[in-house]
C-alpha cells in the first residue's frame, strides 16, 4: 500500500489557518531546525472553515500521486455518506490516526527496548542520510555547526560507524556525514569565538559544534565511537552489540539499548583497569558505603563495586584504600543489625580468616541477594562435596549468613600464591629438559656473601616490614592496598617476595588461579609446532640477558622457549614481538613458567595494551603522551628535544622493556616493581625525572648522537646499592663510557624525586591522553601504508599519484563498509595484518562491481554486472575470489583507456606454453552476438551516441563476412562414425594433440566430401564432448581441449551469459532475434543472410580476437571511446555523494509536514 511508504507519526500536523500559510515554513524551521517542508502535500478542508489538516506529504510528483489514488480508493468514497462537514473531518482525523498507530505498531518490534522518540529519530536519520537498517543510531543531540562565522542550528546524530550533522535554517540546507574511521582529532575547547565547542578535524577539514545541553556527555560518547573505530583499523575488531546487557530496573527516557551497551563498557573497562580485573569481568554495579580499615580504626567512604567474580571497594580519597575480594574466596556473607550510628551494616568473611565490614549501604537487601546469585554460579575449585550447602541463619531476624564450605586452614592457596604453586610440581614435557619449579634466580644464585653482610641485614628488615605489614593490611589478593603498601613497594621488594607481589598487583593471580592447567595444555599443544613466531623466537633466545647465568644453560633457555611459543600460540595476533624476550627472562628469575606466561598475558594485554603486536602502537601512543608531558613539565628542554628529534628514539627502548635494556639489571627490576603496582603512570614519570635530572646537559647538545649519549651514560650509572645479588655486567654501559669518572645515581632516589616533582600525574588524564594519541598514531600509521601502497603500484599504472591516493581511500573504504555493514563477518576475517600492506585489504567480486559501476564511464545497462564479473575473474590472478589495490587498479586504468593492455595480459598468459597470441580461443557466434548486445548497452546515451552504433554496425557486418569467409577455408576431413565415438570418449587432451584440431591450420583447402550419415553422427558427438569439458572445468583439473586458458574463458563465457538479463538458450537454437532491433547484420552468405530473424546460430562460424580488434581499430569513434581519458577524482566525488544513498528508497519516508 503506497500509504506505508509514509512516517506515519509525522504526517498528522496541527490545524492551521489559512491567513498563516506564509510563515508556515518559517515557523517550522524556527522550531525544528531539521524540518524541511515537503513540495507536495495534501491537505483537508471544508468549505466554511479556515483550518486546514495535512493529510500527506511526498518529496516527489509520483509519490504524492500515489498516495492520492490510495485516498481515491479507500477513502473518499466513504466521505459521501456524511450529511455535514464536521462528521467528515472527524472521520478522516480518526482514520488517519488510526492508520499512524498501526504503522507504529508494526513498525516497532515488541523486542525492541529504544523508546519511540529515539525510534523515531533513527528512522529520520537513515532518511536524511541513506543509511541502511544494519547503521545503528546510538545518541543525537541538538547543537550548531559554526559554517565560517556563522552557527547552523541543528541535530547531530552518533551512530556506530558515522557523525551525521543535518540543519536546514532560512532556506539553507546543511548536510555533513564523516566516518569515525576518518576523524584525526577530537578536542573540547573554549575559545572567543567558539564557547565550549567541540573540534572534529578530518585529513581534509575542521568542523566545530557547540551549544550543547550537555557537552560533556556528548564529548565522552564521541570518543568512545572513534576509538571503536580505532580498535577496527587497528586489529580488524569490528562493533558487535552486547545483546545479554540486563534490562535497566526503571525506564530510561530517550535512551537506546545501544547507549546503554556502550555506557556500560566504558564503566567495565575503567573497573577493569582500576582493580586489574580480566578482560572478562563486567561490572554489575556499585553503590556508597563506607569500609571498616582496622589498621587505623576507621570508617572510610568509598564506593562498593559488585561484579560476576568479584566485590571491590575504592574509597574516595585516593589512593587511601584498595580493596579486592574474589567470590572464590568469600565464605560468609552476613547482614547484621543496623544502628543510628552505623546504619545497613553488610560483613564478608573470606577464607584467608579476614572480615570486612561494611555500612551505609542505600540498598542492602538487593546487593546481598546480587552477591547471593554470583556466589551460586562461582564455580568451585574442588568438586561439590555431598554437605556443601548454603544455609541462610533466619533465627534471629536482624541477621542473614550466607556460609560457603571452608577449604583447609593450612591450605597455602589463601596465603601466598607463589608458595601454592612452588609446592605442585609441574611438568610441562616429559623428556624434555626440566622445568625449574620455582624463579631461575634462586636456582642460580652465585654466591652467599652478600646474605651475610650490612646488605643481607637491609634485605631481612625489607622482608620483616612487608611481614608487618602482611599482618596489619593481610595478604594474598584481599589485603588492603593503601600509602602505606605504595611505600614499601618504593623502597624495593624483597627478592624472596617479588614474584608474589607482582602476581598480586599485576592482577595475573587472577587469571592463573581460574585457568587451572591453561598453560600446560598450551605448552603441549605448541611444542613442535612450527611458523614465524616460532623462527622468531629461537633467533632471539640466546639474545635475552646473556650476560646471566640462568640463560647461559638449557634449563633457562627451554623455560623462555616454552613461555614465549605458548603465548605466541595463545595470542596469534600478536604472536612475537621484540623486546617481549627480554621481560619473559626478567619474570622467570622470579617467577616459575607458569607463573611468568600469566604476567606476560597481564603485561601485553592490560597493562601494555598494543605495545607489542607489529607496528608497536601502544609504544607509539606512550611515546606522544611522554612528548606531551615534555612539554607541560620541560617546555625549554621539549623544543630543543623535538628539534634533535630525540625523545622518538630513547621512549620506544624505555618503554618496550621497562628500561631493562638501558639500565642495569638490579636498578631496573626496583622500576618493575613499580611499574606492577602503579602501571604506566610510574614508567611517564621517571622518564621525566630522568630528563629533568639532565636538562642542563641536553640544552648544549649540538646533535642527536650526543643527546643519546648524555642519556646512556646517565642510566648506566643508575645503581642499586641494596641489591644483594651480585652485579650482572651491563653491555650497554661498554658501549657509552668515557674518559670522566662515573658520577652514580642511586635507583631509590630517581624515584624519590619522580614521585616529588611528578606525582601529580593522574591514570584518568593519562587514558585520555591515550585516546588523543592513539587517534594520531592511527591514522599516521594508516597514511603510511596508503603511501607505501601507492608507491609499490604506481609504476605501470595509468593513474597519477593523487589519483592512487583517493582510489586507495575508495578502496578502503569499501572493504570497511562489508565490515560493518555486510550481513557476516568474512570481510573482517580476510585482512591478515601479517601481510603486506598491499595485501591486507582485498575486496571480492560484489564489491568490485559497485566500485566498477560508480567509477568506470561504461554503463552497459543490465550487462554490466556480467562485465564487471568478467574483469574481476581476469584480474583475479591466484583464484581465490578477492583482489588487492594493485590489481583493482590495474583494471580501472587498464579498462577504459588502453586497448592494448589485454593483448599484453593475453600474451603474458599465455608465453610460458611457448605459444602465440594466433592460439587464443575463437569466438563462436553466439558468443559475438552477446559482444554486440553489450556493446550496444555500453554505448547508451553517450554524446555520440549514432556514430557509435553506426560504428560498431559496420564492424559487426565485416566480422560476419569474415566469420562466412573463414568457414570456407576451414579444413573439415572425414571422420566416420566410429572415430568420433571414440574420440568423444577420450580426454579433452587428446584433441589438442590431434592434428585434425579445429585451431590446427593445414595449407591444404580441399574440402573432403562426407556422407550425410556421417555428418549427422559427428554433430551428434559435438554436444556430447561440450559437455564433458564443462564438467572437466567445474572438477577443477584444469585441462581439457586447448589450452586452460581457452577452456576457462569458455566457460566463464558461458557463465556470463547465464547472468545476462536477456533470455538465452543453449548453443545451436540460439534465436538472431535477441539482437537489439536497430542492429543490422549484413554480409551473411546463402542461408545465413536470413538469420537476422527466426534462424538458428551457425556453430561452425567463428571470428578470432585477433580479427575483433583489426576490424574494431578501422573505425575511429571506437578507437576514440576506447582511448578517452577519464577524470577518476570527479568520478571519486561523485561515488562519495552517492555511496550511501542505495538505502533511499526504504520504506520509510520522512518528510516534514506543515500546514
Amino acid at each position: 500500500m503506497p500509504w506505508r511508504k509514509i512516517h506515519l507519526p509525522l504526517l498528522w500536523s496541527s490545524p492551521r489557518k489559512a491567513e498563516d500559510r506564509l510563515l508556515v515554513g518559517t515557523l517550522d524551521v524556527v522550531l525544528d531546525s531539521s524540518a524541511r517542508v515537503a513540495p507536495y502535500r495534501i491537505l483537508h478542508q471544508t468549505q466554511d472553515s479556515q483550518v486546514y489538516w495535512a493529510v500527506a506529504c511526498g518529496s516527489s510528483r509520483k509519490e504524492i500521486t500515489k498516495h492520492w489514488e490510495w485516498l481515491e480508493n479507500n477513502l473518499l468514497q466513504t466521505l459521501s455518506i456524511f450529511d455535514n462537514e464536521e462528521d467528515i473531518t472527524t472521520f478522516v482525523k480518526g482514520k488517519i490516526h488510526g492508520i499512524i498507530a498501526e504503522e507504529n505498531k508494526n513498525q516497532q518490534p515488541q523486542s525492541e527496548e529504544d523508546p519511540g522518540k529515539f525510534k523515531e529519530a533513527e528512522l529520520k536519520m537513515r532518511k536524511q542520510f541513506g543509511m541502511p537498517e544494519v547503521e545503528k543510531l546510538v545518541n543525537y543531540y541538538s547543537c550548531s555547526y559554526w559554517k565560517g562565522r556563522v552557527p547552523r542550528q541543528g541535530w547531530l546524530y552518533l551512530t556506530v560507524n558515522h557523525l551525521c550533522f543535518y540543519s536546514f535554517l532560512l532556506g539553507k540546507e546543511v548536510t555533513l556525514v564523516i566516518q569515525w574511521v576518518d576523524v584525526t582529532q577530537l578536542e573540547k575547547n573554549a575559545t572567543l569565538l567558539f564557547p565550549e565547542c567541540i573540534k572534529v578535524s578530518t585529513r581534509d577539514s575542521e568542523l566545530y559544534f557547540s551549544m550543547f545541553l550537555n557537552i560533556n556527555e556528548t564529548f565522552k560518547l564521541m570518543e568512545q565511537l572513534a576509538n571503536i573505530a580505532m580498535r577496527q583499523l587497528l586489529d580488524n575488531e569490528s562493533f558487535l552489540q552486547d545483546k545479554s546487557l540486563p534490562k535497566p530496573r526503571k525506564p530510561l527516557k530517550n535512551i537506546s539499548a545501544l547507549k546503554r551497551d556502550l555506557d556500560a563498557r566504558a564503566k567495565n573497562e575503567c573497573y577493569r583497569a582500576t582493580f586489574r580485573l580480566p578482560k572478562d569481568e563486567c561490572l554489575d554495579g556499585h553503590t556508597d558505603c563506607t569500609l571498616w580499615t582496622p589498621f587505623n580504626k576507621m570508617h572510610i567512604p568509598g564506593q562498593m563495586f559488585v561484579s560476576n567474580n568479584y566485590i571491590c571497594f575504592a574509597s574516595k580519597a585516593e589512593e587511601a584504600c584498595h580493596l579486592i575480594i574474589p567470590l572464590r574466596e568469600v565464605t560468609i556473607v552476613e547482614k547484621a543489625d543496623s544502628s543510628s550510628v552505623l546504619p545497613s551494616p553488610l560483613s564478608i568473611s573470606t577464607k584467608s580468616k579476614m572480615t570486612f565490614f561494611f555500612a551505609n549501604l542505600k540498598d542492602r537487601d538487593f546487593l546481598v541477594q546480587r552477591i547471593s546469585d554470583f556466589l551460586q554460579r562461582t564455580p568451585s575449585k574442588k568438586p561439590l562435596s555431598s554437605d556443601r550447602e548454603w544455609k541462610w541463619n533466619l533465627g534471629d531476624p536482624g541477621c542473614e549468613v550466607l556460609r560457603i564450605p571452608e577449604l583447609p586452614s593450612s591450605s597455602p592457596l589463601a596465603v601466598s600464591p607463589t608458595s601454592a604453586l612452588s609446592n605442585r610440581p609441574v611438568n610441562f614435557c616429559a623428556g624434555e629438559v626440566p622445568t625449574a619449579s620455582q624463579g631461575l634466580l634462586k636456582l642460580f644464585r652465585r654466591n652467599s656473601e652478600e646474605l651475610l653482610g650490612p646488605k643481607g641485614a637491609k634485605e631481612k628488615m625489607k622482608e620483616e616490614s612487608w611481614n608487618i605489614h602482611f599482618f596489619e593490611y593481610g595478604r594474598g589478593m584481599c589485603m588492603y592496598r593503601t600509602t602505606k603498601t605504595r611505600e614499601l613497594v618504593q623502597k624495593g621488594i624483597p627478592e624472596n617476595l617479588r614474584g608474589e607481589l607482582w602476581l598480586l598487583f599485576s592482577g595475573a593471580w587472577n587469571e592463573m588461579v581460574t585457568h587451572p592447567g591453561y598453560y600446560a595444555d598450551l605448552v603441549e599443544k605448541s611444542m613442535g609446532k612450527y611458523n614465524l613466531a616460532t623462527e622468531e623466537i629461537e633467533r632471539d633466545l640466546h639474545r635475552s640477558m646473556p650476560e646471566h647465568p640462568a640463560f647461559q644453560n638449557e634449563l633457562g633457555i627451554a623455560a623462555l622457549r616454552r613461555v614465549l611459543t605458548a603465548y605466541a600460540f595463545r595470542n596469534p595476533t600478536i604472536g612475537y614481538c621484540q623486546a617481549m624476550n627480554i621481560v619473559t627472562s626478567v619474570l622467570l628469575l622470579y617467577c616459575n613458567e607458569e607463573e611468568a606466561f600469566w604476567l606476560l598475558v597481564a603485561l601485553c594485554e592490560r597493562m601494555l595494551p598494543d605495545y607489542y603486536n607489529t607496528r608497536v602502537v601502544g609504544a607509539l601512543v606512550d611515546q606522544g603522551i611522554f612528548e606531551e608531558l615534555t612539554r607541560e613539565y620541560l617546555p625549554q628542554l621539549s623544543e630543543k628535544m623535538q628539534e634533535l628529534g630525540v625523545i622518538s628514539t630513547i621512549s620506544l627502548s624505555w618503554f618496550l622493556t621497562l628500561f631493562l635494556s638501558v639500565m642495569p639489571f638490579e636498578s631496573a627490576v626496583v622500576i618493575v616493581d613499580c611499574f606492577f603496582y602503579e602501571g604506566i603512570k610510574f614508567i611517564l614519570q621517571v622518564s621525566l625525572a630522568i630528563l629533568d635530572a639532565n636538562v642542563e646537559k641536553l640544552l648544549q647538545c649540538c646533535d642527536e648522537g650526543e643527546a643519546m649519549t648524555i642519556l646512556g651514560r646517565y642510566l648506566d650509572n643508575v645503581v642499586n646499592r641494596q641489591s644483594v645479588s651480585p652485579p650482572i655486567p651491563h653491555l650497554h654501559a661498554l658501549l657509552t663510557s668515557g674518559d670522566d669518572p662515573p658520577l652514580e645515581i642511586d635507583i631509590f632516589d630517581l624515584i624519590k624525586t619522580s614521585y616529588e616533582k611528578f606525582s601529580n600525574l593522574k591514570a584518568d588524564d593519562i587514558e585520555q591522553m591515550r585516546f588523543k594519541q592513539r587517534l594520531k598514531v592511527i591514522q599516521s600509521l594508516e597514511d603510511t601504508a596508503k603511501k607505501s601502497v601507492v608507491r609499490a603500484v604506481s609504476g605501470d599504472i595509468g593513474f597519477s599519484i593523487e589519483e592512487l591516493e583517493e582510489l586507495y581511500v575508495v578502496f578502503k573504504a569499501k572493504y570497511l563498509m562489508s565490515c560493518y555493514w555486510g550481513n557476516n563477518r568474512a570481510a573482517a576475517a580476510r585482512r591478515d595484518q601479517s601481510l603486506p600492506y598491499l595485501e591486507q585489504y582485498r575486496i571480492d567480486m560484489e564489491q568490485f562491481k559497485e566500485l566498477f559501476i560508480t567509477l568506470t564511464p561504461w554503463s552497459c545497462g543490465a550487462h554490466t554486472p556480467v562485465l564487471a564479473g568478467r574483469l574481476f575473474r581476469l584480474l583475479d590472478e591466484n583464484r581465490d575470489s578477492l583482489i588487492n589495490f594493485k590489481e583493482f587498479v590495474t583494471g580501472m586504468s587498464k579498462c577504459p583507456q588502453d586497448y592494448r593492455y589485454y593483448l599484453r595480459m593475453w600474451a603474458k598468459e599465455k608465453e610460458s606454453k611457448k605459444e602465440t597470441i594466433k592460439d587464443l580461443p575463437k569466438m563462436s557466434q553466439e558468443q559475438f552476438i552477446e559482444l554486440c548486445k553489450t556493446l550496444y548497452n555500453m554505448f547508451s546515451e553517450d554524446p555520440v551516441e549514432q556514430e557509435l552504433y553506426h560504428a560498431i554496425a559496420t564492424v559487426a557486418s565485416l566480422l560476419l563476412r569474415i566469420g562466412e569467409v573463414g568457414k570456407k577455408f576451414s579444413n573439415r576431413p572425414i571422420r566416420k562414425s566410429e572415430d568420433c565415438k571414440t574420440n568423444s570418449s577420450q580426454d579433452p587432451v587428446s584433441e589438442e594433440e590431434s592434428p585434425t584440431s579445429e585451431q590446427s591450420q593445414n595449407s591444404t583447402v580441399e574440402q573432403q566430401p562426407r556422407t550425410d550419415h556421417e555428418d549427422k553422427t559427428c554433430r551428434e558427438v559435438q554436444p556430447e564432448k561440450t559437455e564433458q569439458e564443462n564438467q572437466t572445468l567445474g572438477d577443477g583439473s584444469g585441462e581439457g581441449q586447448g589450452s586452460p586458458l581457452q577452456l576457462l574463458s569458455d566457460d566463464e563465457t558461458k557463465d556470463d551469459m547465464s547472468m545476462s538479463s536477456y533470455s538465452m538458450v543453449s548453443t545451436g537454437s540460439l534465436q538472431c532475434e535477441d539482437i537489439a532491433d536497430d542492429t543490422v547484420l549484413v554480409g551473411c552468405e546463402g542461408g545465413s543472410s536470413a538469420a537476422r530473424y527466426g534462424s538458428t546460430i551457425d556453430t561452425d562460424w567463428s571470428i578470432s580476437f585477433e580479427q575483433i580488434l583489426a576490424s574494431m581499430l578501422t573505425e575511429t569513434a571506437l578507437v576514440n571511446y576506447f582511448e578517452k581519458k577519464v577524470n577518476i577524482l570527479q568520478k571519486i566525488k561523485d561515488q562519495k555523494k552517492v555511496e550511501r544513498q542505495f538505502s533511499s528508497s526504504s520504506d520509510y519516508e520522512l518528510s516534514s509536514v506543515s500546514g
